[in-house]
């Protein structure tokens, strides 16, 4: 895509630096919690290393990405304003400040860290709830994308005192004589997190990126499979997480069939939408592309093993074996949607103005072409092996696949921090000209 789409009235976002710093930072939480999952599977990482790479790729990179790009486009998706500006800074920081102390609990073990730590996490990810809350509070009626997005904010939520409450238990004892137990509360606050905040989000983005950039639109069985989803599945992550938490295999296995049955319907859609796009290939399109068969394999996978036992540990993120390919999923979407976002608002930001008065860059022309072919292969090729290699209990194919992953993480982060080091050098200064305000 190389031009701005003229429904966005991008005079409503806030200033550049807000979203870049919140897409920067995460990109140093995806690589550090890259680093951090070679050296366990090595066997030479400190301390409780496997929870400190969970939530660093987690939170560090996939809610951060997500805070940063809902603090940037709910205001212009929605035509109003940001509520605050302010809070929007503030979020990134407690989130940061909250993550680091809960890893270096983690890594050490002191878990005496963990609950203020985690009190953090939940004040800067409740700051970001509010802020985003009360911007989308404004829009009425709500389209499908923020009724996802507004879900969402639900998840994040609930399942931030979920964790706060299991740090806690780390250091004193909180489910005796709850009727639940701790595996129970993990269960739950997993599925709330990837399956509620994560998966939601990312549903709702992209019913609003694909028709965008793709120059496409629902057709036919599309709107009726679209209001299925919006319905079936935010119902299903609820119950599945409820009966997770009570040890009801009955209920989480409903809530199992209801979270599918919306998964399946969202992959149809998407499926459709990619193969109407009428647009060139572009970093972007090309990673959703591949999303959409690794989607359909994760639920293909996922079904008979959660209808089996919905409370497996072993199945928190489908079947077992299958968690890297969850992930995989995650990083095809997050990373072609900052493929475009990073220079989309370095676009608008350094040359928009300019368009129409001298030769300006096309958005594409902002990346290197070679590099992100080269993420490409390294992260799909990787992705592959890393998963074949979980499924046949292969320790050197998963770590080769681990390796590969780096490598093309690593292009990935310095790709985009080029665009900003070359066409946007002071992007991450507050804009003096448009100073943060409530």
């Amino acid at each position: 895509m190389s031009t701005v789409p003229g429904d966005l009235d991008t005079d409503r976002q806030p200033p550049l630096s807000v979203p870049l710093w919140h897409f920067v930072v995460a990109l140093v939480f995806l690589l550090t919690g890259a680093v951090l999952g070679v050296t366990d599977a090595l066997g030479v990482a400190p301390g409780l290393a496997r929870l400190a790479h969970l939530h660093l790729l987690l939170v560090g990179f996939v809610c951060l990405t997500i805070a940063g790009a809902m603090t940037q486009f709910v205001p212009v998706w929605s035509g109003t304003t940001l509520h605050s500006r302010r809070l929007a800074q503030a979020q990134l920081w407690l989130v940061v400040g909250g993550l680091l102390g809960l890893v270096a609990a983690f890594l050490s073990g002191r878990v005496a860290m963990l609950p203020p730590f985690g009190a953090l996490l939940l004040v800067g990810f409740w700051t970001f709830a509010y802020n985003v809350g009360r911007t989308l509070a404004r829009t009425r009626p709500l389209d499908v994308t923020e009724r996802h997005f507004a879900a969402a904010l639900g998840f994040f939520l609930t399942l931030t005192p979920l964790g706060l409450t299991l740090a806690t238990d780390f250091v004193t004892p909180v489910f005796v004589g709850t009727g639940v137990s701790r595996g129970g509360v993990v269960a739950a606050h997993a599925t709330l997190a990837v399956f509620g905040a994560v998966l939601t989000t990312v549903f709702g983005a992209l019913y609003q990126l694909v028709p965008m950039f793709g120059q496409t639109g629902l057709r036919g069985v599309d709107h009726a499979l679209q209001r299925f989803e919006t319905v079936v599945y935010p119902a299903g992550v609820v119950v599945l997480a409820v009966g997770r938490l009570v040890a009801s295999a009955p209920l989480a296995r409903l809530g199992a069939v209801l979270l599918l049955a919306g998964f399946l319907a969202f992959v149809v859609v998407l499926g459709r939408l990619l193969l109407d796009a009428r647009t060139d290939r572009s970093p972007m399109l090309v990673r959703y592309a591949l999303l959409a068969p690794a989607a359909l394999a994760w639920a293909l996978l996922a079904a008979p093993a959660w209808l089996r036992d919905p409370l497996a540990a072993t199945g928190r993120f489908g079947a077992p074996g299958t968690a890297h390919l969850l992930a995989l999923l995650l990083l095809f979407v997050l990373l072609g949607t900052l493929y475009h976002v990073v220079p989309f608002l370095v676009w608008i930001h350094r040359y928009s103005d300019r368009l129409g008065f001298e030769d300006v860059p096309l958005i594409d022309d902002l990346y290197d072409g070679r590099l992100a072919t080269t993420d490409l292969v390294l992260v799909a090729g990787g992705g592959a092996r890393h998963v074949v290699g979980d499924a046949f209990a292969h320790p050197l194919l998963t770590l080769g696949g681990g390796l590969a992953l780096f490598g093309g993480l690593s292009v990935f982060a310095a790709n985009l921090l080029l665009v900003l080091w070359r066409h946007a050098p002071d992007s991450l200064r507050r804009d003096a000209r448009d100073p943060a305000r409530d």
